[in-house]
This record gives C-alpha cells, sequence and structure tokens, in this order.
C-alpha cells in the first residue's frame, strides 16, 4: 500500500470515528423511556461474578471437553526430510 492510499484509508477512518462520535450524544441516555423500570445495580462481587468468572469457566469447560474428546493419536511432530 503506497503513502497515498494510507492516508486516504487513515482519513476515511477517523471520519468515520468522528462522524459515529456526534452521532451518539450521550444526552441522549439521561432523558427515561415511557415504561423503563431499572432493576437494582449490580454489586462489585455480581459484576466480576458475571463478567469476569463465568466468561473464564465457560472457556475453561469448552478446553476441557475439547481436550477430554480429541481422539486425534498424532501429536509429536514428524522428522524433517534430508534434502539432496
Amino acid at each position: 500500500m503506497d503513502k497515498k492510499n494510507a492516508l486516504r484509508a487513515g482519513a476515511l477512518a477517523a471520519g468515520t470515528t468522528l462522524m459515529m462520535l456526534l452521532m451518539s450524544s450521550p444526552a441522549l441516555a439521561l432523558t427515561r423511556d415511557d415504561g423503563d423500570d431499572p432493576g437494582p445495580g449490580l454489586s462489585v462481587i455480581d459484576t466480576l461474578g458475571l463478567y469476569v468468572v463465568a466468561p473464564l469457566a465457560l472457556f475453561g469447560a469448552i478446553f476441557g471437553l475439547v481436550w477430554v474428546l480429541d481422539k486425534s493419536k498424532d501429536r509429536q511432530p514428524k522428522p524433517a526430510k534430508a534434502k539432496a
């Protein structure tokens, strides 16, 4: 990619990001909608459990299942053939 294309791509990315920031006004989050009834907030323990522990446990469970149920026999790297 030459310099001109890189500059064009950077300008496009910066312009897109700026437009997204301008269009998503945080002031809209302050007005409540009809029927909006938020529940109680999460404690620190609940937040850590939901967003840290649960994904790690899910990753561990998937890793464990793949590891246990893997049936492949060939685990050693094959020796390199000598070149003539």
